[in-house]
């Protein structure tokens, strides 16, 4: 287990600013920073970080905690490896309270996988470069292509020894069981254990070949992409990881960890094929670039390029196939809200020869000058398919307002139609009469779908009661909500000075004889009570550094504001509004007046149920003048409140 020693020194380094802007694009709003939800497909920035409470709070998914609770939320990390994964983020050397041994027998079995990963990374980094075989044909490889050292160490290069269980075997001796290795898919075990599998009943899944380690976002190895150098025309050129615990291929981007810091910088991603298209893009100084690993686009990888930048460029070789390849692409991209342009290589070129061809110069040239919008580049396409023939060319300009109906945002929707119609001399009108009859049809075929499911889907009896408590005034609901706002007060604002003391000792004084009926903001209550006995300063950190999940994600959510009143409001036009600060006192004195009054107002509909119920006279009269005093109680408070008494 990780020291409790190491967790605080890497809780004290940690700067959520730093943590979660290596996974989102973050922009500043206030005092806050703002972004997409990396959780949800939004249109509009609902994620915020507050730097001065060290949290995160997503109001699209309702997720919210601190740096630890992102990594968990985001990269489905465990506690442990969000843990290490800081440490090594912030050069914080981990010790162990138990022999490392013990510690690895009680990791998590997906804990196992990562480590099993790097371990088979490493492997194969030396026996690239400190083999006699590694070197005479796999560094002899990557030379070829002209990856120098810099490059090979960045991308973490390596070669798979031409033998059926070496690696397996290094790997057992190394204390990794075969289970695991199976797992992993760094072995693949032989059905009827025969043939080449020996007596393991396994085998090496790379053999013979170059490796190119895949890494997640956090730079974590995840899979393996082997490329064969030999000519045996019964084995395929590339073979890859298959899926596993820690992999999905559609939700992971080769390239992203090493480009997304300059995807961020140069606002762009260029989206490419393959392996060494990225890398020899990186020789040529052009760092922005992920492929999809030679798969089809899919939706999920259009949502992590969507977290560092809103642009993409795709670049496909010029050859029929890429063509074909790029329309697909260019339309799930466009669908994804993402803005797209194109670049096509010459015939027979690729990302790769290509920039190996001309060099760094004149390829970062290349890219500047042969890149085009896709209405353009879908319109040069059909305009050589159809010339001379009237139907090809009505089939294509539909081809193109069907890739523009996929748009989710309308303005955008509008000005492609507008360039569309100058660019291929026909009437705007006709364009938007095509384009609404395709979102027409489009949205009742949505309106179908959803009728359909609602006629499938019984409704469930929670959800009758949540409509019920919709129509129904529910006294226990008005005191959550006041109970809430005195926790969100006691929270923002414990510190602050009303006259001769502290909001915090103003709120436990006047409220020390009511009971909070809610679990979760009875516990944050009673923290503050017992700190101001203690004369401990407690604060929302507190409950961040020792809360449970519960505490946490509801401390979140009460100190984070979504939204920032602009200066300009008051500066330039006058406008003011009011802010908890600005009054402080009298939020303060009205939240436990409102908080009295909802309590005793509850009281007041629990003795009624219970005088409907009694059969003891003398019960019966006692529970009469209880209620005739939470009555005058009512109408104090209300009075006080300048409200109408029973009134919800």
């Amino acid at each position: 287990m990780i020291s409790r020693n190491t967790i605080e020194e890497v809780k004290s380094r940690v700067d959520i600013l730093d943590v979660i802007g290596d996974f989102v694009s973050l922009k500043k709003s206030g005092q806050n920073y703002k972004a997409l939800s990396p959780f949800t497909n939004e249109k509009t920035p609902s994620f915020f970080v507050v730097p001065s409470k060290g949290i995160f709070k997503d109001f699209s998914s309702g997720k919210g905690g601190d740096a630890f609770t992102f990594l968990i939320e985001h990269e489905g990390m465990t506690y442990a490896e969000a843990i290490r994964y800081l440490a090594k983020k912030y050069n914080v050397e981990i010790k162990e309270d138990q022999a490392s041994e013990e510690a690895r027998a009680e990791q998590s079995e997906r804990e196992g996988l990562y480590i099993l990963m790097n371990f088979a990374k490493e492997y194969y980094k030396e026996a690239l470069k400190k083999s006699d075989e590694g070197r005479g044909v796999g560094l002899s490889y990557f030379r070829e292509r002209g990856f120098n050292d810099r490059t090979i160490d960045k991308f973490e290069l390596g070669y798979a020894f031409d033998a059926w269980e070496k690696f397996s075997d290094e790997a057992i001796r190394k204390g990794y069981n075969r289970e695991l290795l199976e797992k992993a898919g760094l072995v693949v075990k032989k059905e009827d254990g025969g043939g080449h599998a020996g007596k393991s009943g396994s085998y090496d899944r790379f053999r013979g070949r170059v490796i190119f380690p895949i890494h997640n976002i956090s730079g974590k190895v995840i899979a393996f992409g082997g490329r064969m150098l030999g000519k045996d025309k019964n084995q395929p050129k590339y073979i890859n990881s298959p899926e596993t615990e820690i992999y999905h291929k559609g939700q992971a981007l080769y390239g992203l960890f090493q480009g997304k810091n300059a995807i961020r910088q140069f606002d762009n991603c260029f989206l490419v094929e393959g392996y060494t298209d990225v890398i020899s893009m990186h020789q040529s100084d052009v760092e922005n670039v992920v492929a999809s690993s030679g798969t089809a686009l899919t939706e999920d990888q259009i949502k992590l390029i969507r977290r560092f930048t809103e642009n993409v460029t795709v670049l496909f070789d010029g050859d029929a196939a890429g063509i074909k390849a790029a329309l697909r692409g260019i339309d799930l991209i466009l669908k994804g809200g993402l803005n797209v342009r194109v670049a096509l290589f010459p015939d027979g070129e690729d990302p790769d020869s290509y920039s190996r061809k001309v060099g760094t110069t004149a390829f970062q040239k290349f890219l500047k000058e042969n890149v085009s919008d896709f209405i353009s580049f879908k319109a040069n396409l059909y305009a050589l398919e159809a010339a001379g023939d009237p139907i090809r060319k009505a089939e294509s300009i539909k081809e193109i307002v069907n890739s523009i109906a996929l748009i989710p945002d309308a303005v955008k929707r509008s000005v492609y139609i507008q360039e569309t119609s100058n660019l291929l001399k026909i009437s705007e009108g006709v364009l938007l009469s095509e384009l609404n009859k395709i979102l027409i049809t489009e949205r009742r075929k949505q309106e179908k779908e959803k009728l359909r499911e609602q006629n499938d889907t019984p409704i469930p009896p929670e959800a009758i009661e949540e409509l019920d408590s919709l129509v129904k005034v529910d006294p226990q609901s008005l005191v959550y909500y006041q109970e809430r706002e005195t926790i969100r007060l006691l929270l923002n604002y414990a510190d602050k000075s009303l006259e001769s003391q502290t909001v915090s000792d103003f709120l436990l004084h006047e409220l020390e004889d009511v009971e909070f009926s809610n679990p979760l903001f009875r516990e944050i209550y009673e923290a503050f009570k017992a700190g101001l006995s203690e004369g401990r300063a407690i604060s929302s950190d507190f409950f961040m550094q020792n809360g449970s999940d519960q505490v946490k994600r509801m401390v979140t959510d009460l100190v984070t504001q979504r939204y920032d009143t602009s200066r300009h409001w008051s500066d330039k036009y006058h406008i003011f509004f009011p802010k908890d600060a600005d009054d402080l006192d009298k939020k303060a004195l009205a939240n436990v007046l409102h908080l009295k009054y909802r309590v005793v107002q509850k009281w007041i509909e629990d003795n009624k149920e219970k005088i409907k119920s009694v059969n003891n006279a003398a019960e019966e009269d006692e529970l009469i003048e209880r209620q005739t005093e939470l009555k005058r109680i009512d109408i104090e408070l209300a009075e006080q409140l300048g409200i109408v008494s029973g009134k919800y």
